[in-house]
């Protein structure tokens, strides 16, 4: 069995003539999206080179739940299982390392990579994002564990407890609705942080949601008996079985700017704009899948994202090129 490091002493930006060394698409990200658009492309069996950094969103959370067939399971494993399926497609090539750079290359787009460059018909952007987790002490240390932003991944175990949300705004208040559907009977409390207050028909609204509203400075988080415990200006205490957070997300890399990308606002932040059916974004060539291409961000989307990717940027390289038959044939005449 090829081994990684084989594989990557195998990645070579030129042939040995100098000439360039076409892939046909490179996906920078190799976490769940990358890896479910790489998996498709490997099936077609087209060249493909995962540049990835190492750095999955969910690497701070012990269980991924809510994902079929692997519910429970350490997204860790989920990441690595996917990777090693991966790569037994031998068209498929892995690099450690940050992707520095990409810009526009006739007839694709060249990525700078661990020093050197790399060029590809097709590029997938599956950078995932970076959570900007609010400044508020205690709160980075306990992300993933008694913190979290995803109800839907990590409200049921949490059993009924009583439940915090940390925000202001209607974003906030349309969240904590949610989250409410996971909490005890009136178990749940909105923290404003000294943010916009709630209209009072807002107010109204969530009052008969069992929502309680708390207008005062979250001062610090902390271990508490039932998971965490939230401390606000005047001594009150919360103690909570988990406090969900909406942070602010940017998209890793450059590469919008550098490539010309537009990108769209969503509850937490900016991502890249694709057509919902392939995936393209707005410059043609370029995919974005993931956390990096949509506003729900979870697993099963970014796989599911990460799969269409990939499928659609194998059409178009079916679609916008010569038929391999015919190269085939051309190839085999001279």
């Amino acid at each position: 069995m090829t081994t990684r490091r084989n594989r990557e002493d195998r990645i070579s930006p030129s042939r040995q003539d100098g000439s360039p060394q076409w892939t046909d698409v490179i996906i920078v990200g190799g976490s769940y999206a990358g890896l479910a658009a790489a998996m498709q492309l490997g099936r077609a069996r087209r060249s493909v080179l995962i540049v990835d950094a190492g750095n999955r969103r969910n690497r701070f959370v012990s269980h991924a739940n809510g994902v079929l067939g692997f519910d429970g399971t350490s997204p860790a494993l989920i990441a690595a299982k996917g990777k090693e399926q991966v790569l037994k497609y031998p068209s498929v090539r892995w690099l450690d390392g940050t992707a520095d750079e990409a810009r526009p290359a006739s007839p694709g787009f060249v990525v700078s990579a661990v020093g050197e460059q790399y060029l590809a018909r097709r590029l997938i952007l599956a950078t995932g994002v970076v959570d900007d987790v609010p400044s508020i002490p205690g709160l980075q240390e306990r992300w993933g564990k008694t913190v979290f932003h995803c109800p839907y991944c990590d409200g049921y175990e949490l059993n009924r407890g009583k439940l915090g949300v940390l925000g202001a705004g209607p974003v906030a208040q349309h969240f904590a609705a949610i989250v409410a559907e996971w909490s005890a009977s009136e178990g749940t409390t909105l923290f404003l942080n000294d943010g916009a207050a709630p209209s009072q028909e807002e107010l109204a609204e969530m009052v008969a949601r069992g929502i309680h509203v708390e207008h005062s400075t979250v001062l610090t988080t902390k271990d508490g008996p039932s998971g965490i415990e939230v401390v606000v200006r005047g001594e009150r205490r919360y103690d909570l079985a988990a406090l969900f957070v909406l942070p602010h997300t940017h998209v890793l890399g450059g590469f919008a700017e550098q490539l010309g990308c537009d990108l769209e606002s969503g509850p937490t932040g900016l991502f890249y704009k694709t057509d919902p059916n392939t995936k393209e974004t707005t410059v043609k060539g370029i995919y974005a899948a993931g956390d990096a291409g949509q506003a729900l961000h979870s697993v099963t989307f970014a796989i599911a994202d990460g799969a269409r990717a990939g499928a659609s940027s194998h059409q178009s390289l079916v679609f916008g090129q010569e038929p391999r038959v015919a190269n085939a044939r051309r190839a085999g005449s001279h």
